[in-house]
């Protein structure tokens, strides 16, 4: 299935991740982006594993439910595999070749570079421009994952009645949505560097953009279910309690201080930690702006505390601030919900393509 392909009817952007669905609909009116509707589903404990999906059923029932809620009528999909069972390789080819003899000479150089059997494998390519160094030559982008992992999200689409047009790359969907969100940053993010922190339920991205245009990608195992965690242990709840407790308030007065503080803490710590191997890797050694992401930067006051933490200027993600918004969205449940839904926006952008 296309990573890359153009000209399809509009899409929605699913985002599946490790605790729930999230589902948005972008539509173009008089030049201006509208957001036509969107939800998000929980999903059961482990339905999904570190990005995995592991109970397929579940992940579909979610996605139907999200579906109804939203009252999209659209029936077309763009979905994304995680950048860590992605495999992304840009490599060099004469410029004049015919797009057949173009796919040859990829299946040809996919080999060296795709650890996997082809025939296990989702291939996909896509021409970035002429090579700067070497005219004569393009730089082909090669994308490329295991079948399995596009296949479970096809069958999630499938059995919740939608169609799947796109499989994309999480970093890249980030990459597509990152563009509404500099607009908002001084520079716009134009010869800058940019870290996205994406702090979910379990997981942490790390994606950093020089000059609007990834870098640099980095998963580790972090994120609010820590939190979810330690109000069960606490508190004495349910997951489900201590989840919703979490969203909703309702806990003790001590909770601020004793659980949420040292959270925050180990949260800012973890992003430290994130941008420290950015920089071991990498010939930067600072960044501009640091960008947060998932559903834990609607924390109150994280920001600040990894301004503190980072010495970095640190924004909270918002794609919609900007957009139209139709009579259906709530647009505070929107705002709140903002920084979580930055994956299924740059999904969803890909109605314009």
């Amino acid at each position: 299935m296309g990573l890359f392909r153009k000209k399809r009817p509009p899409v929605l952007g699913i985002d599946i991740s490790s605790t729930a669905v999230k589902l948005l609909e972008l539509k173009r009116q008089d030049g201006r982006l509208r957001v036509e509707s969107y939800a998000v589903e929980p999903l059961p404990a482990n339905a999904v594993v570190e990005k995995n999906i592991t109970d397929l059923d579940a992940v579909g029932e979610a996605l139907r439910k999200a579906v109804k809620r939203s009252q999209s009528k659209l029936k077309t999909a763009a979905l994304a595999v995680p950048a860590s069972a992605a495999i992304n390789k840009v490599i060099n080819l004469p410029a004049d070749l015919g797009e057949d003899e173009l796919e040859a000479q990829i299946q040809l150089q996919a080999d060296q570079y795709v650890p996997y059997p082809l025939e296990e494998v989702n291939l996909d390519f896509q021409v970035l421009d002429t090579a700067p160094d070497n005219p004569g030559t393009v730089d082909v982008l090669l994308v490329a994952s295991r079948s399995d992992n596009v296949d479970a999200r096809v069958d999630a689409c499938e059995a919740a009645g939608l169609t799947p047009v796109v499989m994309d790359v999480e970093s890249y969907a980030t990459e597509n949505a990152f563009g509404l969100v500099a607009e908002e940053l001084p520079g716009k993010g134009v010869d800058q560097t940019v870290a996205v922190i994406d702090i979910g339920a379990t997981m942490t991205t790390l994606t950093v953009l020089v000059d609007r245009e990834i870098n640099y990608t980095r998963e580790q195992v972090f994120g609010g279910r820590q939190l979810t965690e330690e109000i069960m242990r606490r508190y004495g709840l349910s997951f489900e309690e201590s989840g919703r407790a979490k969203r909703q308030g309702g806990l003790p007065d001590s909770y601020e201080e004793e659980v949420l503080g040292p959270f925050k803490d180990a949260m800012a710590q973890q992003i430290s930690r994130s941008l420290q191997f950015f920089f071991g890797a990498s010939q930067h050694g600072t960044v501009d702006y640091i960008v947060m992401a998932g559903g834990c930067a609607s924390i109150p006051g994280i920001d600040d505390l990894v301004r503190e933490h980072t010495g970095t200027p640190t924004y909270i993600a918002n794609p919609f601030v900007n957009m139209a918004v139709s009579s259906r969205v709530r647009p505070q449940q929107l705002g709140e919900d903002a920084p979580s839904l930055l994956i299924a926006c740059g999904l969803a952008l890909r109605s314009f393509d």
